[in-house]
């Protein structure tokens, strides 16, 4: 919940909102805030979704990507606790926990993910991904090689890049919102889920 800008109510919500905010909530349970948070303005929760899903779900726009989920949700945990981001180090924890299948990595990547248990392929995917999120003025093309390395192309480095400035610019949107994680979130891979009917 976030103290700053007041949630707005589910039902005030254009329809188009409304419907894809409740295939949300059917899918996890709950609405994660920032669900909310961002549909006090209509056209910036449209604009933001629908790059956000273009990003993270590459099949939903006719593309393919050698990134897993796991790895998407890796990127986003590491350079959100680089930037401080507390939702989303949260939220995103809490899916790469799901995604990965080992609870504990999600708090070594938000920790120092240098010494977390990930692959050398990971190490470097972060390594690029936070050079692109702390000194991305500094890139050069010897950032690339240990990428092309470890089999991803250029195509694949632009994701790593675009999800990190996409979620810089979502951690600075729920930083100065004081956007609270949803209780939920710090369950979720962690503790069986309950099986439904």
């Amino acid at each position: 919940m976030s103290t700053r800008y007041p949630l707005p109510e589910l039902d005030s919500l254009p329809e188009d909102i409304k419907t894809k905010i409740l295939a949300v909530q059917a899918k996890a349970g709950f609405v994660p805030n920032v669900f909310l948070g961002l549909a006090r303005r209509p056209a910036e929760w449209r604009a933001f979704f629908a790059y956000h899903d273009a990003l993270m779900e590459p099949e939903s726009v006719g593309r393919t990507s050698n990134l897993s989920k796991g790895d998407r949700e890796m990127i986003i945990t590491a350079t959100s606790a680089a930037n401080g981001c507390l939702y989303c180090v949260v939220a995103h924890g809490a899916l790469l926990r799901i995604y990965e299948k080992k609870p504990l990595v999600t708090d070594q990547v938000a920790t120092n993910w240098r010494k977390a248990d990930i692959t050398p392929r990971q190490k470097a995917m972060l390594a690029f991904a936070m050079k692109v999120c702390q000194r991305s003025n500094e890139l050069g093309e010897e950032d690339f090689a240990p990428l092309h390395a470890h089999g991803l192309d250029d195509e694949d480095i632009w994701d790593i890049a675009a999800i990190t400035a996409f979620f810089g610019l979502s951690n600075r949107i729920a930083s100065f919102s004081n956007m609270m994680p949803n209780p939920e979130f710090y369950l979720m891979g962690r503790v069986p889920r309950e099986k439904k009917g």
